[in-house]
């Protein structure tokens, strides 16, 4: 009876201690502990190495973006959209639609591009450039918002303006947490997601 009582033990705290350390892994994943971390200098590099790529990508996503919406878009990989959204450009800025985990070949993929005057070749021109570009998405507005590449929920982005920057913005743009002006042209900025560090991990 002892023995049977005792096997029963081991039995349950076995499967709390893994449910215990599936739940740590998942959460370790979640704060962006999974995935490459960046430095300030490496995405310096990064953004000089392919400087050429990045501004002919924002060239070609100037002609295809709408006027009076902003977009938003980040590929997984050629075959999945990972985020998709569109607002209005107005005061109100309110949004349209927002889609995760959307399949390119599908006919909802096919009518949420129609609504932002897109299609298949332009997202197949589109990654193109961002693959060039070492990238994974974009997002219009000023300044345009390049997204390099994910860690964990967090996201490692190049701000590119192309107007003047107001003394109020190098502040906004240069908090050593989540913005780092580098110049007149760019800042980097670090978004650690709804969960984990909003600042960068490492301001080297």
């Amino acid at each position: 009876m002892i023995k049977k009582i005792l096997y029963t033990f081991f039995i349950i705290a076995f499967i709390i201690l893994a449910v215990l350390i599936t739940g740590g892994v998942l959460a370790y994943k979640a704060l962006g502990g999974a995935g490459k971390k960046y430095s300030v200098t490496e995405l310096k590099k990064n953004f000089e190495k392919k400087s050429s790529q990045i501004y002919e990508l924002i060239d070609y996503f100037e002609t295809i973006a709408p006027q009076n919406r902003f977009v938003e878009i980040e590929f997984k990989n050629k075959n999945t959209i990972n985020r998709f959204g569109a607002q209005e450009s107005d005061t109100t800025n309110k949004a349209i639609f927002l889609e995760w985990d959307l399949k390119i070949n599908s006919a909802k993929s096919d009518s949420l591009m129609a609504s932002v005057g897109w299609n298949r070749e332009t997202l197949k021109q589109l990654k193109t450039k961002l693959d060039a570009a070492h990238c994974i998405g974009i997002e219009s507005g000023e300044p345009i918002n390049i997204k390099f590449q994910r860690s964990g929920l967090g996201m490692y982005s190049f701000n590119v303006f192309r107007l003047a920057l107001s003394e109020d913005e190098r502040e906004h743009y240069n908090d050593s947490c989540r913005y780092i002006l580098v110049n007149d042209k760019l800042a980097l900025e670090y978004g650690g997601g709804a969960v984990g560090p909003q600042c960068f991990p490492n301001l080297k």
